[in-house]
């Protein structure tokens, strides 16, 4: 990996930015001053920051102090890990991502931590895909998270209503199988919930979708699947703390990200991010990111496109292009220590002169060897790379990690002169879906 000059480590990770400057990968690069001029300028964002926490106008910036909430998200997670064998979330957007990021920690790909239910994400309305899940369910035996911060989701309510249906078709009451979560007040949802008996939840109003991880949105199903939920805020106070104590913008690094993004996008036209961690388990964190940065900076023609990207699957589907198509990326690769991990290459079996370079060596140290090339090679070629670096994978290192990514958006945002907060395009879709379905019950 390209090195020297890393950031202070917040807590459980190491963010550098050297490959990203002209006097390491040439003229494609950054320069410092204009790096350091687009630094100074977050300092009013960080200022906002440190003020909306003290005052509490941010509710997701308390989040990671606040332990109160967990112990009935632990009462409810107790019930269903102790009476379910799979658990569906029902969801969509800023809903199921979150989620999804969080339980992947306790599940590699090919099956959930012992003892623990299997956790299904329903996130579409693919009616192949919903009749292929309740093909392969046993309703006795699954528990139901329906989540919808406004309580008007189009999507998760059609599903919840799918799911009602077939639970009263095999005589089973909804009322122990179901939880809502939702903000309080008078929505469809909640309306739904007390017509059935199940209970709702709160999804605090101030707290949006997209960053809504790490509240109950996220932890409750994180809590279930036997993940802890303190760690992950710990976390998040350890990636928050340096900007609640004031530090300097050059020791936040969150602010440096920002910096980054929107430099090399106004110096360089660099307009878009490819964001790729080398972990199976951090596949969806990499789409949450996505949605976080492209729906809370692609306002009034400004943003940068966020890519998602595995390494090391996607060095061989998306490399070429990266090398050499056109030279408007920003890298961000999220690594870890790999050598020396997993299983070992015996020597009988890779007898094979051709696999010499492999004999010997653990999966590990092939992970490793990768990263540090792709790094490396895109250096070479002049594209800016960002290496993020997690001392382990678990919950604290998510929790930070995805801290981070919340600050640097809503710092960019700050300098973007955009509001991270809202999305008025994506209302326009759904006003418009919902005229469609009541003109005449179908789409055109």
């Amino acid at each position: 990996m390209p090195g020297g000059n890393a950031a202070p480590s917040a807590g459980p990770y190491a963010q550098d930015l050297t490959a990203c400057f002209a006097d390491a990968i040439g003229a494609r690069g950054l320069d410092r001053p204009a790096f350091a001029e687009a630094l100074e300028k977050t300092g009013p964002a960080l200022a906002a920051i440190r003020a909306a926490h003290e005052d509490g106008s941010l509710p997701l910036l308390r989040l990671p102090g606040t332990r109160g909430d967990l112990p009935a998200l632990a009462r409810t997670a107790g019930r269903y890990r102790a009476r379910f064998d799979r658990v569906v979330v029902l969801g969509t957007g800023g809903s199921s991502l979150g989620g999804k990021t969080l339980c992947a920690l306790a599940d590699h790909g090919f099956g959930p931590r012992s003892g623990a239910p299997r956790i299904d994400f329903a996130e579409n309305v693919d009616p192949d895909g919903l009749d292929a899940l309740f093909a392969a369910l046993d309703l006795a035996r699954t528990g139901w998270l329906a989540i919808s911060k406004s309580g008007e989701t189009a999507e998760t309510l059609a599903q919840l209503l799918v799911v009602l249906a077939a639970l009263a078709a095999r005589g089973i009451d909804a009322a122990d199988r179901v939880t809502a979560l939702a903000e309080p007040g008078d929505n469809t949802l909640r309306r739904l919930a007390a017509a059935h008996g199940f209970p709702v939840l709160d999804c605090d109003p101030g707290i949006g979708g997209r960053y809504s991880a790490l509240s109950a949105t996220g932890l409750l199903p994180a809590t279930i699947a036997g993940l802890d939920a303190t760690a992950f805020r710990e976390g998040a106070a350890a990636a928050l703390d340096p900007v609640l104590a004031g530090a300097e913008p050059q020791s936040v690094p969150p602010a440096e990200g920002a910096a980054l993004a929107v430099s090399l996008l106004r110096r360089s036209g660099i307009a878009q991010t490819v964001l790729m961690p080398y972990a199976d388990r951090l596949a969806d964190f990499a789409r949450w990111f996505r949605q976080l940065w492209a729906e809370s900076l692609g306002k009034d023609g400004a943003g940068t496109t966020p890519i998602d990207a595995l390494g090391t699957i996607d060095q061989h589907s998306q490399l070429q292009l990266w090398l050499d198509g056109p030279a408007d990326k920003l890298f961000t690769l999220i690594v870890l220590d790999r050598a020396g991990t997993g299983a070992r290459i015996g020597a009988a079996l890779a007898a094979d002169p051709a696999l010499a370079y492999i004999r010997d060596r653990t999966i590990g140290d092939l992970m490793a060897a990768e990263q540090r090339a792709t790094a490396e090679v895109l250096a070479r070629n002049g594209r800016p790379v960002r290496a993020i670096r997690l001392s382990t994978l678990d919950e604290r290192a998510m929790g930070a990690v995805m801290m981070h990514f919340m600050l640097e958006t809503m710092i960019a945002a700050h300098l973007l002169g955009v509001d991270p907060f809202d999305q008025p395009a994506v209302e326009e879709g759904k006003a418009l879906t919902r005229s469609y379905l009541a003109a005449d019950g179908r789409a055109p």
